[in-house]
């Protein structure tokens, strides 16, 4: 503290007052003097101490009292705000996700420093990720500098027991996620002074905020079904060196996400020093053309709008011819059953289906399963389709199979909730529902006998079609493969591929029941040894697979294995296409 400049100044009104006061008692010494009593000489001495230490004791009281309201830091210091205190976010069993903790801010004064070389290596060693540049301009200020914030209770410690000049420390409240990358993108981030930035802390602010800092907001989330999504995902990712990769877990009766991932992964700890490309929201934000899965949709218009049955056939012998585009399939086909159509994957048969339907009944159609607008999600980060502005044959022909239209994972995963669920489209949520408490009406898209009939021509799929890697023994698992060219100069690049696997188990019980969604979804997988091309089939579906036999014990899905299950049918067994369909279900 400059204690001189908390004296007032001599030219100041107050100073010309302490000026005459000094000036009389100097005169009132030298009258005792010259009256020769010493009584009146060490009174007005006694006074005079007085006066003096009134004066010195004012000044200090003075400066502390400004220093304390008017701090005078540099300039870097970061302006002090009122921090709302946030409730735990925790998942839809209790178990911590997201928590209030207390942190410090570290300040430098250059001018108590005493080693900076050891000033230096001591705070660089102890704060990850330390700007240089930064650390060097606060050890060589000449004042008390703001350096950084958010440094945890074990890092404070580690400053403080190096006992280093110049360093103080204030508290303040900070967001701590324990977890790490587990469910980064579901829970989020939040800023320094408490508001929520990204997924369910921005989503969910304002019930964070006003639950305060002894409450619990619960997310739908399972944490073991997000951890074993994960790890799978990652998984895949690192198998086929991807671009990026995507995966949702969705229980389709309610609507609660259960799992949600997007690689690579980031630490909401320190989300600031993460890559624009691990921050993105595969599942919510980013938008691929979906491929084959876009064949559930096709599929599930034609039946409920009466266009065809299982067994209706189409002509997929030779490419389909439109105008400057023509379609062929993966693998030489003939006349195929709509069934075998789906089962086959089959471009040709998909693109003639939609053409039957034509541009009003698919816009229709796909408007109700929610693929014409950003999918209503409590995430701020959902986005919009990419959509062409005329629907004319060719248009039509291409989204029939997953072309012409751009995605994002979750509006694929609200759709297909719908065609799955006994035909009722209602938004997913990241909300827990509540024990016993009956999901939101939603609206009635397809008939439930086509859900029924949707659900075991996917079933149909993993045991005798192109998902058979999905399959995970008593489960009953159904789903669709997807493998779509990515867009390259005008064209389609063939070797540059979206490869997908929609998954849903178990495909029996009643419409009603919990039943459960799960997709993955690789940005540009290279293939594996033996594998001609990284499709969905060879490079999704065993991933899923493997989640939903992890998961399946977390969810009370139980195995049933029957002697089907073991005989492994393959692409050519007979099929009796009268069970496939949903018949009066309701």
């Amino acid at each position: 503290m400059n204690f001189p400049r908390a004296l007032p100044n001599p030219l100041s009104p107050v100073g010309r007052w302490l000026t005459r006061v000094m000036w009389q008692v100097e005169h009132a010494f030298e009258r005792s003097k010259a009256s020769g009593r010493v009584e009146d000489d060490s009174s007005l001495r006694v006074f005079f101490v007085l006066v003096v230490f009134f004066v010195a004791f004012g000044a200090v009281a003075l400066a502390a009292t400004r220093a304390a309201v008017f701090p005078r830091h540099s300039g870097t210091v970061a302006a002090e705000t009122t921090i709302m205190p946030r409730a735990d976010l925790v998942d839809r069993n209790g178990q911590l996700l997201a928590l209030d903790l207390i942190h410090y801010r570290l300040y430098v004064n250059a001018a108590e420093l005493y080693d900076i070389p050891q000033t230096r290596r001591v705070l660089a060693a102890s704060i990850p990720n330390l700007s240089a540049r930064r650390l060097d301009r606060a050890l060589s200020g000449s004042a008390a500098s703001f350096l950084v914030g958010g440094l945890t209770p074990d890092i404070r410690r580690r400053i403080h027991d190096a006992a280093l000049p110049g360093i103080s420390f204030e508290e303040e409240v900070g967001r701590a996620y324990p977890l790490g990358e587990t469910a980064a993108h579901v829970i989020g981030f939040s800023s320094s002074d408490g508001r929520g930035l990204a997924g369910a802390e921005r989503a969910f602010d304002t019930d964070i905020r006003a639950t305060g800092a002894n409450g619990q907001v619960p997310l739908s989330i399972d944490l073991r079904v997000q951890g074993a999504l994960q790890d799978e995902l990652r998984r895949a990712a690192l198998v086929h060196q991807v671009q990026g990769a995507a995966g949702i877990v969705v229980n389709v009766r309610t609507g609660e996400i259960l799992g949600m991932a997007s690689y690579p992964f980031f630490d909401p700890n320190h989300a600031g020093t993460a890559s624009a490309n691990a921050m993105q929201n595969r599942v919510a934000n980013a938008l691929y053309e979906p491929g084959s899965i876009m064949k559930v949709f096709t599929v599930a218009m034609g039946l409920d709008a009466g266009l065809a049955t299982v067994d209706t056939l189409f002509d997929a012998r030779t490419p389909l011819a439109l105008n400057g585009q023509t379609i062929h399939d993966e693998h030489g086909s003939g006349m195929l059953p709509l069934w075998q159509v789906f089962t086959h994957s089959s471009n040709i048969g998909s693109a003639r289906l939609g053409l039957s339907a034509g541009a009003p009944t698919m816009r229709r159609y796909f408007t109700n399963f929610g693929l014409f607008n950003a999918a209503p999600s409590e995430m701020a980060e959902s986005a919009a389709p990419i959509l062409s502005r005329q629907m004319g044959p060719n248009v039509v022909a291409s989204m029939s199979f997953g072309h012409a239209i751009a995605l994002s994972p979750l509006q694929v995963a609200t759709g297909m909730s719908s065609v799955l669920n006994g035909g009722i489209y209602r938004p997913l949520t990241l909300r827990r529902l509540p024990p016993g408490q009956a999901p939101a009406a939603g609206r009635q898209v397809i008939s439930p006998a086509t859900s029924r009939t949707m659900l075991n021509l996917m079933r149909l799929n993993v045991t005798n079609g192109t998902g058979r890697a999905a399959n995970a023994t008593g489960l009953r698992v159904g789903g669709k493969t997807g493998t779509a060219e990515k867009p390259a100069s005008g064209t389609y690049a063939r070797n540059r591929l979206v490869s997908s696997f929609a998954g849903v188990f178990p495909t029996d019980g009643p419409l009603t029941g919990d039943r459960y969604y799960v997709l993955i979804m690789l940005d540009e997988p290279h293939p594996g040894p033996g594998m001609g091309r990284a499709t969905g089939g060879l490079t999704a579906a065993p991933a899923v697979g493997r989640v939903i036999d992890r998961i399946a014990p977390f969810v009370g899905v139980r195995r049933v294995i029957l002697p089907q299950d073991l005989a492994a049918p393959g692409p050519g067994a007979a099929v009796d296409s009268s069970l496939l369909t949903g018949g009066n279900e309701h």
